[in-house]
């Protein structure tokens, strides 16, 4: 695997392959010492020209564990802020000596353009672009998923995937790179997903998506998922008024008091306890409230810790070119 753009350029095999390495890389990080030198002597640039927590903290925390030299860029402070090109910023990164660019950029397409435009020879990892795709938020996601059904199951994760398993992911649909790219991962893989949104927080041409859409909530929640995935409300990315107001929002689309305790009550789902994910950063009150935040059913940690796991075995197999993973261009 050259590069990692967006989950829907993975085949199952290679998305197994990931989580499968992931698996080890959680062995690494479970140890004392929580250092592997896979990457000795490489080096990763985290490229943020957008903000980012957990995101870049976790790239940052997975190249380190591998002994590679990292070099955390951000626009402000940097020559983008002065006018400077995507192009002439990249290309003076690898002169600098940058093996891996982990990106995350404003515009949809940006890192799948910095990959085959020849501008470098540096590995593109996509750290999130626009509201295009975050192939890494997915995996980690779907390492969570495969954790816990292998526990349900008491067998072991490695090379099984999530055939059976139901996810509902909520919210804004509409601007979020972490629901579209859930969506091809968690089908390819073998689960059944719903998106529940208000339909003026839906794409345009969402139902050529493989998932059942609906414009309730309660009906999806009654239809026993394993897991429901909260997406935040991207007010930054809303030039106009997509829902009346916070309050109505909470009210038809939140995950609050009430709903939690009849999902939680439930039964016909693949777990037992259905999970609550989240991408983060949650917006308490708007659509997840505290209890549900707070409950041990909630992932988000778990989640992030999975995300170094998932972040250590992607810079492992696009620096290291390994077998498992074919490169994209030999596909036929």
């Amino acid at each position: 695997m050259r590069h990692l753009l967006d989950t829907a350029d993975l085949t199952r095999a290679e998305a197994l392959a990931v989580l499968d390495t992931a698996e080890e890389m959680a062995a690494v990080n479970a140890r004392e010492v929580k250092k592997l030198p896979s990457l000795r002597g490489r080096t990763v640039v985290n490229l943020f020209l957008e903000d980012s927590t957990r995101t870049r903290i976790s790239f940052e925390a997975a190249a380190k564990r591998l002994f590679a030299d990292v070099i955390n860029f951000s626009a402000k402070g940097s020559s983008v802020s002065k006018g400077e090109s995507l192009k002439d910023t990249v290309q003076t990164l690898e002169a600098i000596g940058a093996d891996a660019i982990v990106m995350r950029h404003w515009s949809s397409g940006a890192a799948a353009q910095l990959a085959a435009s020849g501008w470098v020879d540096s590995a593109v990892v996509n750290a999130g672009d626009g509201t295009h795709a975050h192939p890494t938020q997915a995996l980690l996601d779907a390492f969570t998923l495969r954790h816990h059904l292998a526990a349900h199951d008491g067998v072991a994760p490695t090379g099984t995937d999530l055939t059976g398993m139901h996810v509902v992911i909520v919210g804004d649909i509409l601007h979020s790179r972490v629901a579209r790219s859930n969506v091809w991962l968690l089908t390819l893989l073998g689960a059944r997903v719903t998106l529940a949104a208000p339909p003026t927080l839906l794409p345009v041409g969402v139902a050529s998506w493989p998932a059942r859409v609906t414009y309730s909530l309660d009906e999806a929640l009654a239809d026993a998922p394993d897991a429901v995935m909260m997406l935040r409300v991207q007010a930054e990315r809303m030039g106009g008024a997509y829902f009346p107001s916070a309050g109505e929002y909470t009210r038809l689309w939140g995950l609050n008091p009430a709903r939690f305790e009849r999902l939680t009550r439930q039964s016909g789902s693949r777990l037992d306890t259905p999970l609550v994910m989240h991408p983060g950063p949650m917006n308490r009150g708007l659509e997840i409230c505290d209890t549900a935040a707070d409950s041990p059913q909630n992932t988000v940690l778990e989640q992030v810790a999975n995300g170094v796991s998932v972040r250590m075995a992607v810079l492992h197999l696009v620096l290291n070119q390994d077998p498992a993973l074919a490169p994209q261009e030999a596909r036929p």
